[in-house]
C-alpha cells in the first residue's frame, strides 16, 4: 500500500513511537525532529606513535562515564548505548551533533539506517582537528532521524538483533596510522635529537681544539729553547784577542817555567783558564780560585774579569794572585 505522506517523523511523532524502536528511550532527549543517541559500553582507538606495541591495540570496554581520547589524525569506532530498530516502512538518518564536529570529530561511515535493521550502532569516525578530542560514555554526541517510505518495504534487514563492535571492522584498520600531526611531532623530535648532537660535538671539538693549542704551545716552546741551546753551542764566547790553555797543560808548563802574570783574567765554567799574553812580574796577593769561582759565579758559559790592577794566576797553588804594584 502506497503511502502518500511519506515525510520525516516531527518531534511529536518521535515521542509517540520511539518508545518501541529505541531501548532505553527518554523523550526528553527528543531534539526537534531528531533524537539524540549517547556514547555506549565499547570504543576503538587506533594506536599512535605514543602506543608501545600497535598491533595489540583492540576493543576497549568502557565502565559508566568513562573517558577516552581520540588522538589528533586517528581513527575509532564508536558504539550508541542504544539498540535502534527502524520499522519496514521508514528509513533513518544518523550524524554526530554540531558542536562535537566543530572540534573536528568527523563520521566516515554510512549516514543511514535501514529498514528492518535492529541493533546498536556504530560510529566510524576520525579526529581531523589538531588537538585530541576526549569523550566519555554516555555522552549524547550523535543524531537519528526517521523518515517513512512511500510503502512498507520487503526489501529489509532481518538479521538478528546486532550488539557490540564487530571485530572484523578492526582487523581492516588495526595497526598504527600515520597522521600529519604525528609526522610533525616525529619531525620536532628528530629535530632536538639532531640539536642535542650537534651541540655535543661542538662542545667536544672546543675541547679538543684546546688541548691540541696547549700541546702545540709546549711542543714550539721545547723547539725554541732546543734551538737556542743549539745556537749558543755554536757561536764562540772567547775574545779574539786571548788563548785558550787547559788547566792541566797550564799547570804543567808552570811548574817548567816562571808562572805567567796576567792582565786580564777569564774563567771557564768547564775548567779552562783563559790568559792575555801580556806578563809583569810584581809581587802578588793570593786569592783562591775557589773562591773567586763561588763570589763570581754566573748562567753564562765562561766568566769574563778586566781588571784595573793585574792580576796573576798561580796554577801549582791553584790559586788568583792579585797583583802588588807597590
Amino acid at each position: 500500500m502506497t503511502n502518500t505522506n511519506a515525510m520525516f517523523w516531527s518531534g511529536e511523532t518521535l515521542r509517540k513511537r520511539l518508545a518501541a524502536l529505541i531501548k532505553p528511550f527518554a523523550p526528553d532527549r527528543v531534539d526537534c525532529a531528531a533524537y539524540r543517541l549517547s556514547v555506549g559500553p565499547e570504543v576503538y582507538v587506533s594506536p599512535n606513535d605514543q602506543t608501545s606495541d600497535p598491533t595489540t591495540v583492540t576493543v576497549r570496554k568502557l565502565a559508566p562515564d568513562e573517558a577516552f581520547t581520540i588522538p589528533p589524525g586517528q581513527f575509532a569506532f564508536l558504539l550508541t548505548e542504544e539498540i535502534v530498530s527502524v520499522p519496514a516502512d521508514a528509513l533513518a538518518f544518523i550524524s554526530i551533533r554540531a558542536k562535537t564536529k566543530f572540534r573536528g570529530l568527523v563520521n566516515v561511515s554510512g549516514f543511514h539506517v535501514d529498514p528492518g535493521y535492529r541493533g546498536q550502532l556504530t560510529f566510524a569516525v576520525f579526529n581531523a582537528g589538531p588537538l585530541p578530542i576526549h569523550l566519555k560514555r554516555g555522552q549524547q554526541i550523535f543524531l537519528i532521524w526517521y523518515a517513512s517510505l512511500d510503502r512498507e518495504t520487503s526489501k529489509k534487514k532481518d538479521d538478528d538483533v546486532r550488539t557490540g563492535i564487530d571485530t572484523e571492522l578492526i582487523t581492516g584498520v588495526a595497526g598504527e596510522l600515520e597522521s600529519l600531526t604525528g609526522l610533525s611531532m616525529k619531525i620536532k623530535r628528530v629535530d632536538e635529537t639532531l640539536g642535542d648532537r650537534i651541540h655535543a660535538v661542538e662542545k667536544e671539538q672546543t675541547y679538543y681544539r684546546v688541548i691540541g693549542a696547549i700541546a702545540l704551545a709546549v711542543v714550539i716552546g721545547l723547539a725554541v729553547y732546543w734551538l737556542t741551546d743549539v745556537v749558543k753551542s755554536l757561536v764562540p764566547t772567547r775574545p779574539a784577542s786571548t788563548m785558550i790553555v787547559p788547566q792541566g797543560d797550564f799547570t804543567s808548563q808552570s811548574a817548567q817555567r816562571e808562572t805567567p802574570s796576567l792582565h786580564s783574567v777569564l774563567v771557564d765554567n768547564r775548567g779552562w783558564l783563559v790568559k792575555s799574553p801580556q806578563p809583569i812580574t810584581p809581587k802578588a796577593t793570593v786569592f783562591p780560585v775557589a773562591d773567586f769561582l763561588s763570589t763570581h759565579s754566573g748562567t753564562s758559559r765562561s766568566l769574563s774579569l778586566s781588571l784595573p790592577t793585574p792580576w796573576l794566576v798561580d796554577c801549582r797553588r791553584d790559586c788568583f794572585r792579585t797583583a802588588d804594584t807597590t
